[in-house]
């Protein structure tokens, strides 16, 4: 039996901070399991991707448990400002390295020259590195003049849902309540649209920027929206699939993503999207018979999201053929097991490698 690690957070499972790069973790996990893959779960605690001595202590010693010559897949959150503790273990075991999102394109990096120079050595130490997108992959070659043959594109699985009813004007975001997001940008918008009759709820943890989540609250205030806009907070699974069944638009105003699993997790319930194309996000809300199911807007750009709300908003026919683009498409998205096809090969290809 293939024996595989897999070192993530000690929050992957946190319901207060639910994020798309522990959903892949989890399903990745399982899914390996389920495979007949011998998973070996090694949890290390710390405020990665900024730890502190006794996270970065705690990683090596989790990386020293691990016998010579098995395939170990790292959580990029941890990988990639540790090249102290990756690179000399990739000399004896197979490492692959999921970037959920370079270091590089997240807010609030710090000194941007130090993270990359960390994360361009793990990188280059790493046996492969899993990207969700091409974007990404195109990201981390331009940047770091990795081998192509190492850097894999396995987007997410979504796992299949009803069609939701999609009746119009029931808005729904879904991400942190942080900047990266750009809950504010869509707020901006929201006040932009507020002689049209909408609701909108944003699930999403209150808790990863609590100054940021404030500001975006007294804004909602200052707007006069609080009875039109709601900041749900964190919500696990079930109660995030209630959501969705109860909404008719996925609005995403992010400032940056690498894929965006809200879209897919929408779309596989036929529900059309208006987002912003950052990153993969293009790639994620995909075609369906050469139709986009959604609008895509400018980032950073307010008026521009307003515009697509109110054309979403305002004119039926548009709404009936987003929708039937949507449902076109939600018969087009692979399922997690697909993901975990494609990462376990990965890790099949690394213990050959091993063998030989």
């Amino acid at each position: 039996m293939t024996r595989v690690h897999v070192v993530m957070p000690a929050a992957v499972d946190d319901p207060s901070r639910p994020s798309g790069g522990n959903l892949y973790d989890r399903r990745l996990c399982e899914g390996l399991a389920a495979r007949g893959l011998d998973v070996r779960e090694h949890l290390v605690a710390g405020a990665w991707p900024w730890p502190d001595p006794g996270a970065r202590r705690a990683l090596r010693e989790a990386l020293a448990s691990v016998p010579d010559g098995d395939a170990v897949v790292v959580d990029g959150l941890l990988a990639s400002t540790s090249p102290d503790a990756l690179v000399p273990e990739s000399r004896r075991l197979r490492v692959v390295v999921l970037v959920h999102m370079p270091l590089c394109d997240a807010f609030g990096v710090g000194d941007v020259r130090e993270t990359r120079s960390r994360e361009r050595d793990v990188l280059l130490a790493a046996h492969a590195v899993v990207v969700p997108s091409v974007h990404t992959r195109n990201r981390l070659l331009d940047r770091y003049a990795l081998e192509p043959a190492r850097v894999h594109v396995v987007a997410p699985g979504v796992d299949p849902a009803e069609a939701a009813p999609c009746r119009g004007a029931r808005l729904l975001a879904v991400g942190a309540v942080a900047p990266v997001k750009g809950v504010d940008l869509l707020v901006d918008a929201l006040v932009l649209v507020s002689d049209l009759p909408w609701s909108c709820e944003v699930v999403g943890s209150l808790e990863v920027d609590p100054w940021y989540a404030g500001r975006v609250a007294g804004q909602i205030c200052d707007a006069g929206l609080m009875d039109r806009v709601r900041l749900v907070g964190a919500l696990d699974r079930t109660a995030l699939a209630s959501r969705y069944a109860g909404s008719d638009l996925l609005v995403s105003a992010s400032r940056s993503e690498t894929y965006g699993m809200a879209l897919t997790e929408a779309l596989a319930r036929g529900i059309p999207v208006v987002a912003t194309g950052v990153g993969g996000v293009r790639e994620a809300v995909g075609l369906a018979a050469g139709t986009v199911p959604g609008i895509v807007v400018d980032a950073e750009d307010a008026a521009g999201l307003a515009a697509a709300l109110r054309a979403w908003l305002d004119d039926e026919e548009l709404r009936g053929r987003l929708r039937a683009a949507a449902l076109a498409r939600r018969g087009e998205l692979a399922g997690w097991g697909t993901t975990t096809d494609r990462v376990a090969a990965l890790v099949a290809d690394r213990a050959a490698e091993v063998a030989a």
